[in-house]
């Protein structure tokens, strides 16, 4: 007795070691490394492309809750994570190569995980499956999937550049984080005045943007919570002075006032040789990336290490073709896990990995299906996927805003965090005590 799971990412990973933990054997398929997709560059396990960040810590949160329901449920990706953190403020952020290295070693050494390094170009029938090969799915199998699901949605998405710390320069930025929370180290601040600002903003949008191939013929939509910097600088000038370039909880040390704009940088690896410029997702040309991210005094001799880049995301319209325990409405053994499903975010997407798994192996013992409560931030993500009432189904992340709403008004924000979060972990222990 076996399952199959196709996709070694965060979703893939995260099911087979469900699966296996529950005495399962698992087939885990992967084309790396004798195929990439052109955003993959590591031959690793679970390798983050966008972020390192896994967005907030604090249990009270969405983010937050999400990952300690994970946490409770032994998941495989919260444990590496937890082991691999680099300061961030109040966000849990990895050193990415370290994560994806401990998660591929930990899979790879599981008796019951046979790793098969091919790719899958045809459904499997031959057990329950899990299809978590996510938002760049090679082609033939892609294929197959749109003709069994009936379509699919498409995409774009984009990831920011990483720079070298030593050509980052420290005359012209900062340590701190907003409000000083999570360290004075956790971000490098690259402040800008008005002129300089505004300088930056007319460069950024009439800069010379990288061609896109393939479905972009089809007016494919960019998901708004990847949107590049430059898409972003176009609906106004001071539309990044309110997003990724907002000042506000910062004091730059050398005026004592607060900057016209930041952009912050955070760091991708424990030994902090590398940082991330945080919001800045990009489809500028490489060489325009230099001139025009250049124009910030800080970054004026920056090194790229990795620029940014934009790619095809695919997803499919679950509600009508997946049901709340993530299997297929005309086929319960088959099932999908992680991005292409619609949930957006990297522990968002193992997390439908994990209860995916956990699923398939109770279809493969002829056991019902688990559908968690809609209280709790892995059953309301669950349910989104299979009951969203949209006409324009759109990759939903872990929020607040998809829980019910409580039984008594909190006006305070953070106290109603968390009672949410609250109401969601006594549900989930219910569950896991019973």
């Amino acid at each position: 007795m076996y399952i199959n799971v196709l996709g070694a990412g965060l979703a893939g990973c995260e099911a087979a070691w469900q699966i296996a933990e529950r005495g399962i054997s698992v087939r885990l398929f992967e084309m790396k490394p004798k195929k990439k997709t052109p955003a993959h560059k590591s031959d690793d396990f679970c390798e983050l492309i966008c972020s390192n960040s896994l967005k907030a810590a604090r249990v009270e949160s969405a983010a937050g809750l999400l990952k300690e329901e994970m946490r409770r449920f032994g998941s495989l990706l919260m444990s590496c994570a937890d082991q691999c953190t680099v300061p961030a403020g109040g966000a849990l952020a990895v050193d990415r190569e370290k994560f994806s290295s401990m998660v591929t070693e930990t899979i790879r050494s599981h008796p019951l995980i046979e790793i098969i390094e091919e790719e899958v170009t045809e459904l499997p029938d031959d057990a329950v499956t899990v299809i978590a090969t996510g938002p760049l799915t090679s082609d033939a199998l892609a294929e197959k999937i749109i003709e069994r699901c009936g379509g699919s949605l498409h995409f774009f998405d984009a990831a920011a550049p990483v720079i070298t710390t030593e050509s980052i320069d420290m005359n012209n930025a900062f340590t701190a984080s907003r409000y000083d929370k999570g360290g004075d180290d956790a971000y490098i601040n690259c402040p800008m005045n008005k002129d300089e600002y505004e300088a930056f903003h007319a460069a950024l949008i009439s800069a010379e943007r990288a061609p896109r191939h393939d479905v972009d013929v089809m007016n494919p939509k960019v998901y708004e919570g990847c949107m590049p910097v430059e898409i972003l600088a176009q609906r106004g000038l001071d539309t990044l002075r309110f997003g990724p370039m907002k000042p506000v909880g910062l004091r730059d040390p050398r005026t004592g006032h607060r900057p016209w704009a930041v952009l912050q940088l955070r760091t991708e690896n424990s030994e902090k040789t590398m940082y991330n410029l945080v919001g800045f997702q990009t489809n500028l040309k490489f060489s325009e990336q230099r001139r025009v991210f250049g124009m910030i005094p800080a970054l004026k001799n920056a090194e790229y290490v990795r620029y940014g880049v934009m790619h095809r995301n695919t997803f499919l319209n679950s509600p009508k073709v997946l049901n709340a325990d993530y299997s297929m409405k005309d086929d319960p053994n088959l099932f999908f896990a992680g991005q292409m499903t619609g949930v957006e975010g990297y522990m968002e997407s193992a997390s439908s990995g994990l209860l995916a798994g956990i699923n398939a192996v109770k279809r493969t013992r002829g056991e019902e299906t688990l559908i968690l409560p809609i209280e709790t931030m892995i059953g309301a993500l669950s349910d989104y996927i299979a009951n969203a009432q949209t006409k324009d189904f759109q990759p939903m992340g872990a929020n607040l805003g998809i829980l019910p709403p409580l039984d008594t008004h909190i006006r305070d924000k953070k106290e109603r965090a968390a009672a949410y979060a609250g109401r969601a972990l006594e549900k989930l222990d219910k569950y896991l005590w019973a």
